[in-house]
């Protein structure tokens, strides 16, 4: 199917009529210009009749009590019921339409989970509650951990870190402790090209040095490099498989072997492994440490804050040095929480804390849920079913779109392109900005950063071959308009609430707090 058998649209619009109003009022067909609420309410406006109070009630907050009116906008029940519709009518979300960002899945998010994270048991547990009373929520931590564990062939796993830099931040911290049991003060870890943007974050934040190990032409992790740098200072090397060049790494067994013949550990960001979940154990090829993106790789679309969930599985050599508080299953069946308390005759070498509580409840109830649902011939088969839509759309593309590595072998649950080709003046902003006119999120945008002008795909798992062909319509339309240098690219987009943004403004100069007009 050809999305735009007559052409590609932006190029028709006269530039004059980009800018214009169309209408007195700014809405474009139902299409609504919506205004800040503080424009269209009044603090005279209450939605709700509250009854008159016979006297003020006494106030506890002493120096804390308001001094002056709130100067929030008021709104009838009507009012604001249709303000916040037709907000949530100018969001894109995965419910929408294919989510293609890379390195940053979106994925269909199956509605049984979202019921079964709303339960009254789980959903209004709370942190305090005796232990005997929430035995139930304690056997869905410990349950997905052990599910967590024979998905990774690992030895043990942290449950409580919040997200997947947080989980990092674990795992380093595991690998810190068990080098300081040993005496091994070593102060360097290495990052290859190919890892995660946060891996060389979390490392620094730990208090190591980072150096860098280059790509070689494949995209993969050079070998030869990395042996040449590991000595007695390094302590570990963090390395994202598959990675974000969106290629499994072949020699990861070499590396773990190279590794740990130099007395240091290997942690892998599993942030991608919903594209070999099923298929790979990262324990069988040597990794000491990986966190899994709940939110990610098991249900619930991330991006926009949030929550998120990153246990860490941990080897046998560091599972000892894992954080506190974790769930233990007792000999009469029961649940119980090793804290603090019990720490020094259960759990001694532990590092510590890294949060308030336990975990996140929510995202540990949707990933069992979503674990349970599909079964592990279900998860094979997803994440089976991420890689082939994600070779799919390389092999729609790549005659039009330039694939830095689409002749390395086929590509793991994200194709990229880059910018290579296009007519001068035309860059990757543009084409993605022209995604939108087509009605579809853009993709990942200049990551990884290894290749110039880099456009990074994930289709995930979930989206027909229908969506795929209309998706890879637009982009196959829109890429050889940028060979051609057509210069409607620099102004897209046309169609969208709005149109181009002056991006460094925003960034630089944010207006984040409505003031009212002078």
């Amino acid at each position: 199917m050809n999305l735009n058998p007559s052409g590609w649209r932006p190029a028709a619009v006269a530039p004059s009529s980009v800018t214009a109003a169309g209408t007195l009022t700014g809405n474009r067909a139902l299409q609504l210009e919506e205004k800040l609420i503080f424009e269209i309410g009044d603090g005279e406006t209450c939605g709700v009749d509250f009854p008159e109070m016979e006297a003020a009630p006494e106030s506890r907050l002493g120096v804390f009590a308001r001094s002056a009116p709130i100067g929030l906008a008021g709104l009838s029940e009507p009012e604001t019921v249709r303000h916040y519709t037709r907000l949530s009518r100018q969001n894109y979300a995965i419910d929408c339409g294919i989510f293609p960002l890379g390195s940053c899945t979106m994925k269909h998010n199956p509605r049984l989970n979202e019921k079964v994270a709303r339960m009254p048991g789980f959903a209004e547990v709370h942190p305090l509650q005796p232990q005997e009373t929430v035995q139930g929520a304690l056997a869905v931590i410990h349950e997905l951990a052990e599910w967590l564990i024979a998905l990774t062939g690992m030895h043990g796993v942290a449950m409580t870190p919040k997200a997947g830099a947080h989980g990092e931040l674990c795992g380093i911290l595991c690998i810190r402790a068990a080098l300081e049991a040993r005496g091994d003060a070593r102060k360097v870890i290495l990052v290859p090209e190919s890892a995660h943007g946060t891996n060389p974050a979390t490392a620094a934040f730990a208090g190591y040095a980072v150096e860098g190990i280059p790509a070689n032409a494949e995209g993969r992790v050079d070998l030869d490099a990395l042996q040449a740098r590991l000595g007695p200072d390094v302590a570990a090397v963090m390395i994202t498989n598959p990675n974000t060049c969106g290629l499994f790494e072949r020699d990861m067994k070499a590396i773990s072997d190279a590794v740990h013949a130099a007395g240091a550990f290997v942690y892998c960001d599993g942030a991608n492994f919903n594209a070999i979940v099923g298929r790979v154990r990262p324990g069988d090829l040597g990794v000491d440490a990986m966190h899994i993106n709940l939110h990610k790789t098991f249900s619930t679309p991330h991006g926009g804050g949030g929550p998120g969930s990153g246990p860490v599985v941990l080897s046998e050599a560091l599972a000892p040095y894992g954080p506190l508080p974790f769930v233990a299953r007792m000999a009469d069946g029961h649940y119980r929480l090793i804290e603090e308390e019990t720490a020094d005759e259960e759990h001694p070498a532990s590092f510590g804390r890294m949060c308030a509580f336990h975990g996140q409840m929510g995202m540990f109830t949707r990933a069992l849920a979503y674990i349970l649902s599909h079964g592990a011939d279900g998860l094979r088969q997803a994440s089976g079913d991420a890689v082939l839509n994600a070779n799919y759309l390389l092999h729609r593309l790549k005659d039009v779109l330039h694939a830095p590595f689409g002749e390395t072998g086929p590509c793991m649950h994200e194709a990229l392109f880059s910018d290579a080709g296009f007519a001068d003046g035309i860059s990757t902003l543009d084409v993605a900005k022209a995604l939108i006119d087509e009605g579809f999120h853009p993709m990942t945008m200049y990551f990884p950063l290894v290749v110039h002008g880099a456009m990074l795909i994930e289709p995930t798992e979930c989206e027909s071959k229908a969506t795929l062909d209309q998706f890879a319509d637009a982009l196959h339309s829109i890429a050889r308009h940028a060979k051609l240098g057509d210069p409607a690219l620099r102004q897209a987009p046309i169609h969208a609430p709005r149109t181009r943004l002056d991006e460094a403004q925003a960034a630089r100069s944010p207006r984040l707090v409505w003031k009212e007009p002078a």
